[in-house]
């Protein structure tokens, strides 16, 4: 038996041969693993026959029982089967390579049999290579961390590709044990380090052949010569095979959502990626791929409707995935030691300037990632970092972003989020497809893993939103867009939908194509016919004033009395007796007599007063009783009305000052008072034989006088500038930073009359040779 706190490269067991005699053996021997056979994994067909379903069944139950019956055996017994038993290997590395990934989903859903033989078989892999990764599973049963990763680099155990697979099938939910795992295995084995810097370089060699196969790319050698009459013509992404064609969308596809998959799970990898100058790459191959396979897209005829679906949600998904990779390389070797806090955080914070700065070449990828990531909150993070950073260059960078936006005639979204949640906003290039796993489930108190029948998920409304209304001629663009792609789909569905998802065709196009639009929209008729414009009312239909309905208005009336209408003077009407008639003013009079009856004082009868009624100074008369509700402000207080200037308010009313001229008028006064009664101290203080005073001593009064005066008002001395700094060679302060680059970016608003932003906007446009 195997000794305890023993690691298992230094055990030696005793068993019985064939022939009963004992020997000693080490713990790891080919003589001690079980004779067994593990059955490959074979994938379920898209259109599954009921014989393939019964024979995917079949086997998959024989593989589960196996791998049970692997995680069921003793700490040796397991390392034994594993490192020595060819066929585990074979069936682990078959499902691997096929088992179905979040894109390969079947249109047709499998059944709960087989979907529930999936997720069983799908755990139990997991839990295998689990177990494999992990040198020490108790105090007793551990291996030697060195040996650990010999037995792992020796037997093929893992490499660099299964590990990037296995991210990909178990990243989804289950990131946290996976980086464990493949942390432990790269501790243990430094050489997996340089496995993965051959990697890369790999990696690089797919962009160049999915180029090559698109007609992007041309050999310099081959350039220079010229081309030869029989030849064969370069093939593109519109002229090859529609198979080449999907083909090539599913290599970028599986590529992209892999090398993501790996970053995330394990970010120590992003600075290997980073010394191949992968980024750089990775933008160049994005700008000149997607408009191309994308315009494919679009113009390709394809036999079947579904393909052309499942073409399109690839292309999308590998954008999104090639998009979050960069960020992934730019936050983990730039933007995250900042963050931390490193000493040498100016290289960091420069090489993330330098990035930002090439992308402005690529303006399609710009474009994309600033929309999933904004840029500008990342300058502004940066920004708050470290504040030395030169405001000119930022200021650049974010110009030539919004440059970038308006060249590719694109409107940049309002940032309606907060930089946590960047992750959520959608890209151009298709809709935001990111793939999901199914639910976290228990077993035995162990972590189980996702599915990989993974769903897809919920669509997400346009980042502009209701808020942004089109125009009739931008409408009719956003429908022919849809409709080269959706030719079946009626213009009142797709206008409904645009409604919907605040008039972003992409959202709306993808979200149809994977069935996930808004219970609302699908309970309508996709081939509904665009709603008929309603016929405006007439005009005078639809007049409105305040002569509506009198007795005049022939709009809505038959019959008017032609008798009250007349032109020019009236018969038998004279000028004179319509001059002498005065009644308008007879009429008027009673009126403006009623203004003249002026009570100045009322004075209570004995049953008002017991009653507890007040008479009231007012124009109502002095019978009336008193109302809560009447305003009595000035009836008890002769405001002004009593003065004894010669002149009665009552009867002439004078010239009256407002009252905020008054305040003022009455602050300056006290202020000037004040003033006075200082000089005249002074002045009684002065020598007299002191003809002139000291002009020192003057001006020290003068800014006492005026520091007090800016006390009494609340007003705060201006804060000493620090711009001129100390003498070079000295260093300088963080004030003097912040004070130069404070005077360099206000210092247009004087006598240089934005000379800077002028020069820059000239030498941009290429009139001053830099």
């Amino acid at each position: 038996m195997a000794c305890a706190r023993v690691p298992l490269d230094e055990q030696q067991v005793t068993e019985r041969d064939a022939l009963g005699k004992e020997r000693s053996l080490p713990a790891l021997h080919p003589d001690r693993k079980e004779e067994r056979f593990f059955m490959p994994y074979v994938p379920l067909s898209e259109d599954p026959s009921p014989a393939e379903v019964e024979e995917f069944l079949e086997r998959g139950r024989f593989i589960l029982e196996d791998l049970e019956w692997l995680l069921t055996l003793p700490h040796d017994k397991f390392w034994c089967q594993v490192v020595f038993d060819t066929s585990l290997q074979k069936c682990l590395d078959s499902y691997v390579h096929h088992a179905p990934r979040g894109l390969d989903l079947a249109p047709v859903p499998l059944s709960p049999v087989a979907a529930e033989s999936q997720r069983a078989l799908h755990r139990a892999v997991f839990f295998a290579f689990l177990r494999m990764a992990t040198h020490k599973e108790s105090k007793e049963s551990f291996i030697t961390p060195a040996v650990f990763g010999e037995v792992l680099y020796e037997n093929y155990l893992f490499d660099v590709p299964k590990m990037m697979d296995l991210c990909m099938l178990f990243g989804k939910g289950n990131a946290q044990l996976l980086h464990k795992m493949i942390e432990n295995i790269f501790t243990q084995q430094p050489s997996y380090y340089r496995d993965l810097d051959d990697t890369v370089p790999t990696i690089l060699e797919v962009f160049d052949t999915i180029e090559e196969k698109c007609g992007l790319h041309c050999d310099a050698a081959a350039a220079a010569q010229p081309m030869k009459l029989n030849a064969r013509k370069q093939l593109t992404a519109i002229s090859m095979t529609q198979q080449d064609f999907v083909d090539i969308v599913l290599y970028l596809c599986d590529t992209s959502s892999t090398l993501h998959a790996f970053l995330n799970v394990f970010p120590a990898a992003c600075a290997t990626f980073h010394s191949h100058s992968f980024l750089c790459r990775l933008t160049s191959f994005y700008e000149s791929v997607v408009p191309d396979l994308e315009k494919a897209l679009k113009k390709r005829n394809f036999d079947d409707k579904s393909l052309r679906e499942d073409a399109w949600r690839r292309f999308s998904h590998s954008c999104r995935r090639m998009l979050e990779t960069a960020h992934l390389l730019l936050h983990h070797t730039c933007l995250q030691p900042i963050l931390e806090g490193v000493e040498n955080m100016q290289t960091f914070a420069e090489e993330l300037l330098q990035h930002f700065t090439s992308f402005l070449s690529e303006k399609r990828f710009l474009c994309d990632y600033d929309k999933l990531f904004p840029i500008a909150e990342d300058v502004s993070l940066l920004q708050q970092a470290l504040p030395v950073i030169d405001e000119t260059r930022t200021s650049y960078l974010l110009h030539g972003v919004h440059s970038a936006w308006d060249s590719m005639g694109r409107c940049k979204p309002q940032p309606t989020v907060s930089s946590s949640q960047l992750a959520n906003h959608e890209i151009m290039c298709g809709a935001s497809l990111s793939i999901g796993q199914d639910v976290r489930e228990a077993e035995g108190g162990r972590e189980s893993p996702k599915g990989a029948e993974a769903m897809l998920d919920a669509p997400r409304k346009g980042s502009n939103g209701a808020t942004c209304p089109v125009s009739e001629a931008e409408l009719e663009s956003l429908l022919s867009c849809i409709r080269d792609l959706l030719p079946d789909l009626g213009e009142g569905f797709l206008i409904a939908c645009l409604q919907e998802y605040g008039y972003d065709s992409e959202v709306v196009i993808n979200n149809i194509l994977e069935g996930q639009l808004a219970p609302g929209l699908d309970a309508l008729d996709r081939g509904m016919p665009r709603p008929v414009k309603e016929t405006l009312p007439g005009v005078l239909c639809s007049r409105s004033n305040v002569f509506d309905d009198d007795e005049f208005d022939v709009f809505r009336r038959d019959r008017v009395d032609m008798t009250r209408v007349w032109k020019g003077r009236r018969k038998g009407e004279s000028v004179e007796e319509l001059l002498n008639d005065k009644q308008h003013i007879s009429e008027q009079r009673a009126r403006y007599q009623a203004y003249q009856t002026v009570v100045d004082e009322v004075e209570l009868q004995a049953e008002d007063m017991a009653g507890g009624a007040a008479g009231v100074s007012s124009s109502y008369g002095m019978g009336d009783q008193y109302d809560d509700e009447y305003d009595d402000t000035y009836d008890m207080n002769q405001v002004g009305a009593n003065d004894l200037d010669g002149d009665s308010l009552l009867n002439r009313r004078p010239f009256t000052l407002p009252r905020v001229l008054q305040r003022a008028n009455k602050a300056d006064e006290a202020e000037d008072e004040e003033y006075q009664e200082e000089d005249q101290g002074l002045q009684r203080n002065m020598n007299r034989d002191q003809f002139i005073q000291d002009p020192a001593l003057l001006r020290e009064r003068v800014e006492a006088k005026r520091a007090a005066m800016q006390q009494r008002k609340g007003i705060r001395p201006e804060r000493p500038s620090h711009v001129v700094g100390c003498p070079k060679g000295q260093g300088q302060t963080l004030d003097t930073f912040l004070d130069r680059r404070k005077k360099e970016a206000n210092k247009g608003r004087g006598a240089n009359h934005n000379r800077r932003n002028m020069a820059d906007r000239k030498r941009n446009k290429g009139m001053i040779p830099s």
